[in-house]
């Protein structure tokens, strides 16, 4: 078996499933394996989640270069070059600089913005459920009001991030850099229940949805 006939394997699909059913995928195994949905004192379980997250992150990301390798060699082959007299087209590139961009109230859910720079982006009363923002740069974003309900944040650079009324129930932030970010009033919890995976996130310094500064 190939290596990536193996990721394929480990997000439940046959080998030349589309990139759709490979987010889809993914989105449901995460959402099984969530450990905030597994006893807290069954420590077996909890590890043994910890592990699946990371192998269906590791596959889908695989996945993901690959398909955008494989546009590329698209591109650059002769078979898809157009003849002299017509006009050439540019691919956009894989990864445009999203900073300082106005994205308030932008239906984003579901979207792959993995890796993106949005530092100081406007995202105000976007919606984000389920976006795909693994290692995504928002440092000093304005995403108050917006809806981040079971977005993936892995590693994600949230330095003063604007979180103000966000709704984050669901969000997995871990690993994720918090440092100054503000959460006055962010929905996080049910009742006592935190229902954000914050495993291995740095808050120093963040506002807490209760106006208290995480030391």
């Amino acid at each position: 078996m190939s290596e990536l006939e193996q990721y394929y394997r480990i997000l439940e699909l046959e080998p030349g499933a589309t990139f759709e059913e490979v987010t889809q995928a993914y989105k449901d195994l995460a959402f099984v394996w969530h450990p905030d949905r597994l006893p807290k004192d069954n420590t077996r379980l909890q590890e043994k989640a910890q592990k699946k997250l990371q192998e269906i992150n590791e596959a889908r990301e695989k996945l993901r270069l690959s398909r955008m390798k494989y546009q590329m060699l698209q591109y650059a082959s002769p078979s898809a070059q157009k003849k002299p007299t017509e006009k050439t087209y540019h691919p956009p590139h894989s990864n445009p600089d999203l900073s300082r961009k106005d994205f308030s109230r932008a239906n984003l859910q579901g979207k792959d913005l993995s890796g993106r720079n949005m530092s100081y982006a406007n995202l105000s009363g976007a919606n984000l459920s389920d976006a795909f923002m693994h290692k995504v740069n928002l440092r000093g974003a304005n995403l108050s009001e917006a809806n981040l309900f079971r977005a993936n944040l892995l590693l994600a650079d949230l330095r003063e991030v604007n979180f103000r009324g966000a709704n984050l129930i669901g969000a997995d932030l871990s690993g994720a850099d918090l440092r100054g970010a503000n959460l006055i009033g962010a929905r996080m919890k049910s009742g006592d229940r935190l229902l954000v995976k914050l495993v291995g996130a740095n808050l120093a310094g963040a506002i807490m949805p209760d106006g208290k500064i995480y030391e």
